[in-house]
C-alpha cells in the first residue's frame, strides 16, 4: 500500500472507521479486477493463478493451492503460510489482519470474517464498522460450510466440523463443531 489513507489506518488497527472512504473504495475495485481473472482462467493456468494469487495476499509460502472461485475484500490482509489448501468459494473479508498457520486446510463454502458493524440501525447506516483479526493456528482443518467470525483465534491441530460458527476462541489439539462452535473432543 503504498498511498494509505487516515481511514485505512484506523481499519487494520481495529478503530472506527468510515467503509466509504475512497482510497478503501479504490482498493477494493482493484482486488475485484484481480479476483475476476483469478476466477476466469481455465484450472489448467497454474502458473498465472499462483501469480494472481501473490499478488493478491499480503504473503503466502511456496506451497498452496486455491480452487476457485475465492473472493476477499482487499486480500493484501491475508497471510498464509506454507501447505495451505482452500477449497471451492472461500470468502475471507479481510478488514483487519487474517492469519493462517502452516499445513491449513480449508473446505468449501468456508467464510472468514473480520469486520464487524454497529448494532444501532442509524449508526450503521452511517457505513462506519470496525475490524477485528482472526488467527488460524497450524495443523487446522476446517471442514465445509464453516463461518469464522470477527476476533477468533483457532489453536494448533485442531478440527473444525462442517457446518460449525466459530464465535470464540478454540484452543489447540481440539475437534469442535455446531452452532456455536463448541469443543466435542479432545485430541491429546
Amino acid at each position: 500500500m503504498s498511498d494509505i489513507s487516515a481511514e485505512w489506518q484506523k481499519m487494520i488497527s481495529g478503530e472506527i472507521y468510515n467503509a466509504c472512504d475512497n482510497h478503501l473504495l479504490d482498493v477494493l475495485a482493484s482486488t475485484r479486477i484481480k479476483l475476476w481473472r483469478l476466477n476466469n482462467l481455465s484450472p489448467e493456468d497454474k502458473v498465472e493463478s499462483r501469480s494472481i494469487i501473490r499478488s493478491l495476499l499480503g504473503s503466502c509460502g511456496e506451497n498452496f493451492r486455491f480452487n476457485t472461485p475465492f473472493r476477499c475484500d482487499y486480500g493484501c490482509n491475508i497471510h498464509i503460510g506454507e501447505d495451505f489448501f482452500a477449497n471451492f468459494n472461500l470468502t475471507i473479508l479481510d478488514e483487519a489482519p487474517v492469519k493462517i498457520g502452516n499445513h491449513v486446510f480449508i473446505g468449501p463454502n468456508v467464510s472468514i470474517y473480520t469486520a464487524c458493524h454497529p448494532l444501532d440501525a442509524d449508526e450503521r447506516n452511517t457505513w462506519v464498522e470496525w475490524a477485528e483479526s482472526v488467527t488460524i493456528g497450524d495443523n487446522v482443518w476446517i471442514g465445509g460450510s464453516v463461518t469464522i467470525c470477527p476476533g477468533v483465534t483457532i489453536g494448533d491441530n485442531v478440527v473444525i466440523g462442517a457446518g460449525a460458527v466459530v464465535t470464540r476462541d478454540i484452543p489447540s489439539d481440539v475437534v469442535a463443531a455446531g452452532n456455536p462452535a463448541r469443543i466435542i473432543k479432545t485430541l491429546k
